[in-house]
């Protein structure tokens, strides 16, 4: 649904953002070889010029694959309310129905003219523009524009290209917004400064750290980046010192299920970062690769769960235009809903609805940036794999009339009727994705609760109290139930340990660092065989790493399977209080020379993965 005239008399253009491209951005050209493969689809034209494989010589006849149906998963509620029912929802089988699969043919060449229908082999393996595959592109763009989209508030609305995954959209993002610097060799005030809250994705520091850019940490609280208050963006950006690099003018934020914290930034607190990002003329670079995990059932859960008073429901999304879909539009929309301006880049990514090694997202964001990031692409990556894209348009687009009428003449057994997901669908199987991680997040959620603390029963002294005993309890850690993503945020009460701050054998004092890395070797180990990730990952500085880093544990609900997310959370918490009944400095020193000691590269049979390093 395009905006209508009077639609765009009401809307600006977006703003030109051109002064934030970086020297090599500014001198990049069209592609002349890309500009050429526009003539390429001229009916009947003789092609003579480019330099292209002939296709009937690609040694694939069809490509063919099992898929899922989009209803193989149960959603969770979208609208979750307080009663009793809602646990049992949550506790719902998983899986839809035993005959949840469709076949898909791919054919290598289908009839039609149009190229953003033209579903085959002979055009999806051949070059291409570097924007993406016509007809999963225009799906996508549609998806984007008016589905999950649909109150961008600048004339005309955003573009979308596809990327390699989210990396490859960061690393062109930084390509197009920051100048390398070198230090000793490039001015001090001419540095370049990435904002981002205290703890992220650590894969973006090894991004933006080579290319001399200043990673400035701001304060975040549960739900996020903090707007006002110290440490907050506003202070940063205010008080900013100018003999310690140019002020930030771009910034990397996880804003959906954040990256490790979990946390969810509603749409006022969008409203608050926006605002100041556009006084300071901050380009927002929204990395939202959970943003369809989005759990409502959360703070119900919780309060349920520690006796707490059950919170108000509120609408995560107020904005007036919807998309239709009841799914989408219970979820809290992206910073592209708040963007006026024109500064916001959006990353999407196929590896966590599809699969990771699909390495297919896209970009949405305004017209003119799309440009300057086309042009990163057309010398660089090109597009992704055209067998990925053509499996994946085939799944949800449906198929093509010859590669119908081929499949049908296969026997019975071997056909499974298959129309294509379409809009409809793409939604339904988000939905129950959604679904899935939900109810993981809720059992690992409960049996973490149930373990955070620690009993213990003294024995009386003098003989007439021995009727009497003494308990006392120990906090392990705490943490907030997950409002989205895929991870839990566990804040490890190390203080509480019975060796903390205590005289090591070299005179060193055992740290907060030194609890935290021998409690990860102790977990790894049996009978706990669990592997989780340490905080000191996801700093986003040096000293937010020493002051604050140590004390967190993230935690993964997603890598296991759904059978086995019990037993790891419940061997977890074991280990964790087996953990804190260690009182000799030696046992505690022995584990830490473990770790170098030990071959990195070594697997450890049967260990539970709640730590997703790789990827993620």
């Amino acid at each position: 649904m395009e905006a209508t005239i009077g639609e765009m008399g009401e809307k600006p253009q977006p703003r030109d953002m051109s002064h934030h491209f970086s020297d090599v951005t500014k001198a990049r050209a069209p592609s002349k070889t890309k500009e050429f493969y526009k003539y390429f689809t001229i009916p009947g034209i003789g092609q003579l010029a480019g330099g292209l494989p002939n296709a009937h010589l690609f040694p694939f006849d069809t490509l063919e694959a099992q898929t899922a149906k989009p209803d193989r998963w149960n959603p969770s509620p979208n609208h979750p309310s307080a009663d009793d029912l809602l646990s049992s929802q949550m506790a719902a089988a998983s899986i839809s129905g035993p005959t949840t699969a469709s076949h898909v043919v791919v054919p290598h060449d289908a009839p039609a003219s149009d190229p953003r229908m033209k579903i085959d082999l002979a055009s999806a393996l051949q070059y291409g523009q570097a924007d993406g595959y016509p007809p999963l592109l225009s799906f996508i763009r549609q998806f984007a524009r008016e589905a999950l989209h649909p109150n961008v508030p600048y004339r005309g609305g955003p573009e979308v290209i596809f990327t390699v995954g989210s990396t490859d959209g960061m690393s062109k993002s930084l390509e197009v917004f920051t100048n390398i610097w070198v230090e000793g060799k490039n001015d001090i005030r001419d540095r370049p400064g990435m904002l981002t809250e205290i703890f992220m994705y650590s894969n973006v520091l090894s991004q933006a750290e080579p290319r001399g850019v200043q990673v400035v940490a701001v304060e975040m609280d549960d739900e996020g980046m903090a707007p006002y208050g110290p440490g907050s963006l506003e202070d940063v950006l205010a008080n900013w010192d100018d003999s310690k690099g140019k002020r930030p003018h771009l910034m990397y934020t996880v804003t959906m299920g954040h990256n490790p914290t979990s946390g969810v930034l509603s749409l006022e607190r969008r409203k608050e970062i926006y605002s100041i990002c556009s006084k300071y003329d901050v380009i927002i670079v929204e990395d939202d690769p959970y943003w369809y995990l989005q759990y409502p059932s959360a703070a119900v859960e919780e309060a349920k769960a520690r006796n707490l008073p059950i919170p108000e429901p509120k609408p995560a999304n107020t904005l007036a235009k919807k998309s239709g879909y009841d799914f989408l539009d219970s979820l809290v929309p992206s910073f592209l809903a708040v963007d006026v301006d024109g500064r916001v880049v959006r990353l999407d990514t196929f590896s966590k609805t599809v699969a990771p090694g699909c390495r297919m997202g896209w970009i949405t964001a305004a017209p003119g940036v799309c440009e300057r990031l086309l042009r990163v692409s057309e010398s660089g990556t090109q597009q992704p794999s055209g067998f990925a894209q053509v499996v994946i348009a085939e799944t949800i687009m449906g198929p093509q009339t010859d590669a119908a009428a081929a499949f049908a003449a296969r026997s019975t057994k071997d056909r499974v009727s298959f129309d294509g997901w379409k809009m409809d669908g793409w939604v339904r199987w988000l939905a129950g994705l959604r679904g899935q991680y939900e109810r993981r997040m809720n059992r690992m959620c409960k049996i973490l609760d149930e373990n955070a603390y620690q009993l213990k029963q003294s024995t009386p002294v003098r003989d007439s109290d021995s009727d009497w005993g003494v308990i006392t309890k120990t906090q392990l850690y705490d943490f907030k139930w997950p409002r989205g993503g895929m991870f839990l945020w566990l804040h490890m009460r190390f203080e509480t340990h019975p060796l903390w701050k205590a005289a090591g054998s070299t005179g060193n004092i055992i740290n907060g660092t030194a609890l935290s890395t021998a409690l990860m070797i102790f977990l790894t180990r049996k009978p706990y065989l669990v592997l989780v990730s340490p905080g000191l990952m996801f700093s986003a500085t040096p000293r937010i790493r020493n002051e604050r880093g140590w004390a967190y544990f993230r935690i993964c609900f997603a890598a296991e399977t759904e059978e086995n997310i019990d037993a790891c959370s419940l061997r977890f918490a074991e280990g964790v209080q087996k953990f804190w009944r260690i009182k000799n400095v030696k046992e505690l020193e022995s584990i830490l020379n473990d770790l170098a000691n030990e071959s990195q590269t070594e697997a450890i049979e049967g260990l539970g993965n709640l730590g997703t390093w790789m990827g993620c």
